[in-house]
C-alpha cells in the first residue's frame, strides 16, 4: 500500500515546474514530516503547558519588587529552551525510526528518492514545525511583556534575536537526533541526544575541567568531547536579553554560522549512514 508521502512525492514529481526535481522531492517530504509534527498530541500539549506557564508569569510577577519584566522574559526564553529540546528530540528520534518501524521507508525509497532527500526533507519538516512552536512561545512571552509593562518597550525588542538565537540551537539539536535514530533505537537515541544537549551547555567547563587535570588521558578525553560535542552556550542569550540587552550583530553571526557548519556535518554523517543500512 503506497504511503502518503510516497504519493505526495509522485504527485510533485510530475507537476511541470521550474523546480529542480530534487528539490521538489525534499519539498514534499518536508511538507509531510510537518504534518506529522503537528498531529502529535504531546507536541500540542507541551505547546499548551509553555503558554500555561507565560500566563502564569504575569500573576505570579505581581508578588516580586521591580524585577516583573525580567521574571516573565527569563520565564518565557527558558521555556522555549526546555520544551523545545524536548520537541526536537522525542519527535527527531521518531522521524526516521517511524517510517522503519512500519516498514513505510520500502515505499518511500521504492520511489525515485535518494537517501540523503528523505533525510533532509524529515529535518526540514521538523526545523519548520519548531519555526512554528517558537514563533507562538515568542508571541506569548512578548504579550505577556506588554501586559505587563501596559505598553511595547526594549525588553520586548530584545526576546526577538535571543529566541532567534534559541532557535538555532533547537535546529542544531534536531539533527543531533536525527543522527542518531539513523542508526539506534528510539530509547538509546532519547537518550544520546539529551547527553549531547547537557554536554552542550557545560561546554565550557569541558575544557576547564581538562586543563585542571593531571591525567594525560582524562585532558585526552575531556579535550576530545569539547571539540567534537556542540558548544550549545554560544546559543545562550536569555540572561542578557531578560535585561533588555541585544544581541549584538557579531554574535548572532557566528552563532548562525556555527549551527550551519554543524548541522551540515551531522545531516551528512545521517545520510552516509541510512545509505549504508540495508532495508531489504
Amino acid at each position: 500500500m503506497e504511503t502518503t508521502e510516497a504519493r505526495l512525492i509522485h504527485s510533485e514529481t510530475t507537476l511541470a515546474a521550474p523546480m529542480p526535481s530534487h528539490w521538489k522531492t525534499i519539498l514534499a517530504i518536508t511538507l509531510n514530516a510537518f504534518r506529522e509534527s503537528v498531529r502529535d498530541r504531546v507536541l500540542y500539549n507541551l505547546i499548551l503547558f509553555v503558554l500555561i506557564l507565560v500566563g502564569a508569569s504575569v500573576f505570579i510577577s505581581e508578588l516580586s519588587i521591580d524585577q516583573e519584566n525580567k521574571f516573565i522574559a527569563d520565564l518565557g526564553l527558558s521555556s522555549m529552551v526546555i520544551f523545545g529540546a524536548i520537541i526536537a528530540i522525542f519527535i527527531g528520534v521518531g522521524l526516521v525510526y517511524k517510517e522503519i518501524d512500519r516498514r513505510t521507508i520500502y515505499n518511500l525509497l521504492s520511489k525515485p528518492v535518494h537517501r540523503y532527500q528523505f533525510i533532509i526533507g524529515k529535518y526540514f519538516g521538523l526545523c519548520l514545525t519548531l519555526l512554528v512552536n517558537t514563533g507562538v512561545m515568542t508571541a506569548g512571552t512578548i504579550v505577556a511583556l506588554i501586559f505587563a509593562n501596559k505598553g511595547f518597550g526594549r525588553l520586548q525588542l530584545a526576546v526577538l534575536p535571543s529566541a532567534y538565537l534559541i532557535y538555532l540551537e533547537l535546529a542544531l539539536i534536531v539533527a543531533v537526533a536525527l543522527m542518531f535514530s539513523s542508526f539506534s533505537t528510539p530509547m538509546l537515541s532519547t537518550l544520546f541526544s539529551f547527553a549531547v544537549y547537557v554536554i552542550g551547555h557545560f561546554s565550557s567547563d569541558l575544557r576547564l575541567a581538562a586543563e585542571m587535570s593531571d591525567s594525560g588521558l582524562v585532558k585526552g578525553v575531556l579535550y576530545g568531547l569539547y571539540y567534537v560535542m556542540p558548544n550549545l552556550s554560544t546559543f545562550s542569550f536569555i540572561g542578557e536579553a531578560s535585561r533588555g540587552q541585544m544581541v549584538p550583530l557579531a554574535v548572532a553571526g557566528k552563532a548562525t554560522l556555527y549551527a550551519i557548519l554543524y548541522v551540515v556535518i551531522l545531516l551528512s554523517a545521517s545520510a552516509a549512514i541510512l545509505q549504508r543500512r540495508n532495508f531489504k
